[in-house]
């Protein structure tokens, strides 16, 4: 790791502090509409098949589109019209929902939200990964995605006390304009001041070639598999909402509680991802098998504890995952590979949203057994995976 008071490390980690900045903000908005998605689209008449399959076909187009994002980026070297196009379109759906009357408009801008991010993720992690070059992958990464789940923390929040003082969804996606319009701000301050974030980079990468390596082939289907078994929220937050664990008020203080979570388990997660490697996402998805019984099985205790472990799992997945894919392929192809890595583990979560949400019509233990098989079914794969890193 380079020195953290040189010149060069200290403007790297400028750069990895202003798009936590932005990201802060951009996730005060759309976790805070997230949180009271499912809810929201049950009020509007949706059941909870609707709830899964919109849930999961709006992860699928957001990681399955970053595929071609990250491919456009790395051939058209424009990675910061990119980003700031997928942010416009990523945050602004978020208020538009309050004028949705029916759940069909809903899901749609739902859908585009997701979107949006499937448009700015890729070209933002390449550009990250250029800076997390001097100062650890994983501790890079990890402050990123702590400084992001402040604004998860915040958003659902804000949404909360707007839910107990006007008591309406609309007035509480009406509000996420104000967030809205703050990383915007940011982001093209970080576009004025760092034109060129490939100037970040200080080591020179020890992989080269045109295509993927085979081992970034076996992480991408231990990470698919962590996908397949994890439970998006607005199906638990439909479920809390059904079986009166939760109110309406405290749903969305349940989804803080993970996020909080998250935010300290990246930190954590990523410093020791910089020490003992890829291994650490087999211990993560051994511990996440716990939060599906607890969540669905349980009661409020039980679900908040529940909660506090899928935060666990997805400090981990924002963090580490992201990582370990930017040390496996040269500078030149991290926007097709975070593309084509986002795209698979998008592919997985959207069969398992739609899968849990008819699952969860019909079977709630069903689905807690699905859910844990499958994470505990990547433990080997990512073991795997480490081995072949080190060799």
């Amino acid at each position: 790791m380079a020195n953290p008071a040189s010149p060069p490390t200290k403007r790297a980690f400028q750069f990895v502090l202003l798009l936590g900045v932005v990201s802060l903000f951009a996730d005060t908005t759309y976790e805070g509409a997230r949180s009271i998605s499912g809810p929201y689209l049950a009020v509007l008449g949706a059941s909870g098949t609707v709830v899964g399959v919109v849930s999961g076909f709006g992860e699928l187009l957001g990681y399955g589109l970053r595929l071609v994002s990250g491919w456009i980026s790395d051939r058209t070297r424009q990675y910061w019209a990119m980003t700031i196009a997928g942010y416009f379109i990523n945050l602004f759906a978020v208020p538009a929902l309050a004028l949705a009357g029916r759940w069909e408009s809903a899901a749609e801008l739902l859908i585009a939200e997701r979107v949006g991010k499937a448009i700015r993720n890729p070209p933002r992690d390449a550009m990250l990964s250029h800076a997390a070059s001097g100062l650890g992958a994983g501790w890079a990464f990890g402050l990123h995605e702590a400084l992001d789940q402040i604004g998860a923390v915040a958003g659902p929040l804000l949404v909360a006390a707007v839910l107990h003082v006007r008591g309406g969804y609309q007035e509480s996606f009406a509000m996420l304009l104000i967030p809205a319009l703050l990383p915007l701000a940011v982001l093209l301050t970080a576009r004025f001041l760092y034109p060129r974030p490939r100037d970040l980079e200080q080591t020179a990468s020890k992989v080269s070639g045109e295509g993927m390596p085979r081992v970034f082939w076996v992480y991408l289907a231990a990470a698919g598999l962590v996908a397949a078994g994890y439970v998006d929220f607005p199906l638990i937050a439909f479920h809390l909402k059904r079986q009166a664990i939760a109110s309406e008020t405290f749903i969305p203080v349940l989804y803080s509680v993970a996020m909080a979570v998250d935010a300290i388990a990246a930190l954590i997660f990523g410093r020791l991802f910089d020490r003992k490697g890829i291994r650490m996402m087999a211990w993560v998805a051994a511990l996440g098998s716990l939060f599906a019984p607890l969540v669905f099985l349980g009661g409020s205790g039980m679900a908040l504890l529940g909660m506090a472990i899928w935060g666990v799992g997805m400090g981990a997945q924002e963090s580490i995952l992201r990582a370990a894919v930017a040390g496996m392929v040269s500078p030149d192809r991290r926007g097709s590979a975070f593309g084509l890595f986002n795209a698979g583990f998008g592919v997985a979560w959207f069969a398992d949203s739609a899968a849990m949400g008819v699952l969860y019509d019909h079977s709630i233990l069903l689905l807690v057994t699905c859910s844990i098989g499958l994470q505990l079914a990547a433990v080997p794969v990512f073991v795997a995976s480490h081995s072949r890193v080190r060799a």
